[in-house]
């Protein structure tokens, strides 16, 4: 049974391409509004039946930035030259998906308003996977494998799949409501881009809902694409995005997902914003990148390092984070004692 976090409110299918069946199913017809997973919808609709050697080098170049760093501004502008709307409804038509649909009539520019399901994500990666043409196919693919940490809006995509699984695993990551990420310093508007209207109109009168915040992980894990995965996610208008992040991370390792190994290390906590992983267990090393506020992180080992003092607390103890690479002070580590318990010690 998944482990669905208070307060979250889930849809999720998990399908094994080996023996054909689904492992988990919680709600998957439920429609959430699609964020970025749209983006495989669109990619599709431009790739078509003949793949990325009919298209235009600029386009190539949008299409993998649209599906390896989640770029906005690639999907506006497909958005708004391959007709809008009507890139949902034939490529729904196209693949037989029965809970997806276009942006309410109040928000027709507003293409991550998209509704979909978990379901019928998981008919998308099956099309990709089975139906669609090898070029097609091997080009999506190629870039969710190699999906980066930073999406091109400043947020950290690397939740739910990419963080409670080790490879290989492909992903498309969808976000919507937040108002900052962890890998730059970029503010994030609310707004979905693209024909956003000076005043916004009131959301409360549609049916879908566009208020709650979204987070929702999707992609294959294990070797040959094995496991299908769609976790999709609504969290309290408000909920800090290292929060949802966090959420999402432990309910999708919950899940049974053949194929999967799970990463070594011990999960904690952390607090403050702005947090930067190091390159080496001291201040003057290399910013690797900087923490969602608030979000849990794998610690694999630890070590004495520069004493860091943020009032009240000093600490000269280390974590090492496998998934980014480097360190963090345990300072911001939420552990009632310097040293963090059954973490150990780094050779």
């Amino acid at each position: 049974m998944p482990d669905i976090p208070a307060g979250t409110t889930a849809g999720i299918a998990v399908y094994d391409r080996k023996t054909g069946r689904f492992t988990e199913l919680h709600y998957p017809e439920r429609q959430f509004r699609s964020a970025s997973l749209v983006k495989l919808l669109l990619a599709l609709d431009i790739l078509g039946d003949d793949g990325p050697a009919a298209l235009p080098e600029a386009d190539r170049v949008r299409l993998t930035a649209m599906l390896r760093s989640s770029d906005d501004a690639a999907a506006s502008h497909f958005w708004s030259t391959r007709g809008g709307s009507a890139i949902v409804t034939r490529t729904a038509s196209r693949l037989g998906l029965t809970g997806t649909a276009p942006p309410p009539a109040s928000h027709p520019g507003y293409w991550g308003y998209t509704a979909t399901t978990a379901a019928d994500t998981v008919r998308v990666y099956r099309h990709i996977l089975d139906t669609a043409p090898a070029p097609v196919r091997t080009f999506m693919m190629d870039a969710l494998h190699s999906a980066t940490r930073c999406g091109n809006d400043g947020f950290d995509q690397y939740f739910g799949i990419s963080s409670a699984f080790d490879g290989p695993r492909a992903v498309k990551q969808g976000w919507s409501g937040f108002t900052s990420g962890g890998c730059t310093a970029v503010p994030a508007s609310r707004a979905v881009p693209n024909s956003t209207p000076a005043t916004a109109p009131d959301t409360r009168a549609a049916s879908l809902d566009l208020v709650s915040e979204a987070l929702h992980t999707t992609g294959t894990v294990g070797p040959d694409d094995r496991t299908v995965v769609a976790v999709l996610t609504l969290h309290p208008d408000g909920t800090p995005y290292g929060t949802a992040y966090s959420k999402v991370t432990r309910l999708t390792d919950s899940l049974d997902v053949p194929g999967a190994v799970r990463p070594a290390g011990t999960r904690f906590g952390t607090w403050g914003s702005g947090v930067r992983v190091r390159a080496a267990a001291h201040t003057g090393s290399a910013h690797l990148t900087t923490l969602p506020a608030g979000v849990e992180v794998l610690v694999g080992c630890q070590r004495r390092g520069e004493r860091v003092t943020v009032p009240p607390y000093t600490n000269d103890w280390w974590a090492y984070l496998p998934q980014y690479g480097g360190w963090i002070t345990q300072v911001y580590i939420s552990s009632p004692a310097d040293k963090l318990p059954g973490v150990p010690d780094c050779p």
